[in-house]
């Protein structure tokens, strides 16, 4: 490649990195969904995501790697989240210990059970059969199977979970986190809907765990730092964008701000600031830098809003 050539190719996004974008958009979204689950339903802070995302990729690759079934892997996965999520829940509600505290105390007990998991810090899948692989009847190559299968199981989970908070038991839980005394005082045990939506939003943390770990081939004890700053940044920028005027839109607006979220940090990790060139290593100083932005947008809004008042 000369030097014009690559110069111009230099600050402009590729397209398999745009499809790589999408992609982890897509995947990570389930992830969104549990963290709108915790933060927005239940106002439950739960940094147990940092573990249960690494945990559905341990679950999933170390059945794989002994020989079970993927997609019944990926079932364990999201029974062990839930599991995590539960045991969150049960130390918040039943032990009466802080909720952040609780979340805190289960992700670094889920680091060393991850590790025991697999049996060490990493493990890889490299020529172990997947859902991808049981799935791509037309032989479509990667790049077009695996968002297209990602998109699908994002649009199943997101039509259930609407339909779940839309049910009484679902209702419950909305009520639960917007005003406790009241759906107390009409005999709903919110410690019992606590359980129920951390266990779930967990759940679905592991299943996009277990997915990642097929997708990309590994399952690594450390994929999970980070994850609850990338789905609160995904939560709020989704809202900025979309809104949230009901719970179909409001699902909506978080996967939207998730694959959103993925193309800013692919778009700023391709492009030149000035004589700064941002680096994959620069990934939590744009994360950072996006949820700041994120929460003071809607600021700004309601400043000019009211001055034109």
């Amino acid at each position: 490649m000369t030097v014009r050539e690559k110069g111009s190719t230099e600050g402009t996004m590729s397209f398999y990195a745009f499809i790589g974008a999408w992609e982890q958009g897509l995947v990570y979204g389930l992830m969104v969904l549990g963290v709108y689950l915790t933060f927005r339903v239940l106002d439950f802070p739960d940094l147990t995501v940092d573990g249960s995302l690494p945990l559905g990729a341990a679950v999933s690759g170390a059945m794989i790697v002994h020989g079970m079934d993927p997609f019944v892997s990926l079932g364990a996965a999201v029974l062990a989240g839930a599991a995590a999520g539960a045991v969150t829940a049960l130390l918040a509600t039943k032990l009466r210990i802080m909720s952040l505290l609780a979340s805190i105390i289960t992700m670094t007990a889920l680091y060393s059970i991850n590790i025991r998991i697999m049996g060490r810090p990493n493990l890889t899948l490299l020529n172990k059969p997947t859902i991808f692989d049981a799935l791509n009847f037309f032989g479509l190559p990667q790049y077009v199977l695996v968002p297209c299968i990602f998109l699908v199981i994002v649009v199943v989970c997101k039509v259930l979970l609407d339909l779940f908070l839309h049910t009484q038991v679902g209702l419950a839980l909305l009520a639960t986190g917007d005003n406790p005394q009241m759906i107390r005082s009409q005999g709903v045990n919110t410690d019992t809907m606590i359980i129920l939506g951390v266990a779930l939003s967990n759940a679905l943390v592991a299943l996009a765990g277990g997915l990642v770990a097929q997708s990309q081939g590994f399952a690594d004890v450390g994929m999970g730092i980070g994850t609850i700053v990338a789905g609160l940044a995904s939560v709020i920028l989704g809202e900025s964008l979309v809104g949230k005027h009901s719970v179909v839109r409001h699902t909506l607006a978080v996967l939207a701000g998730s694959v959103v979220y993925r193309l800013a940090i692919a778009v700023a990790l391709s492009y030149q600031v000035g004589f700064l060139r941002l680096t994959p290593s620069d990934l939590n100083l744009i994360t950072a830098v996006l949820v700041v932005i994120c929460l003071t947008v809607p600021l700004v809004r309601e400043k000019i809003r009211f001055k034109r008042a």
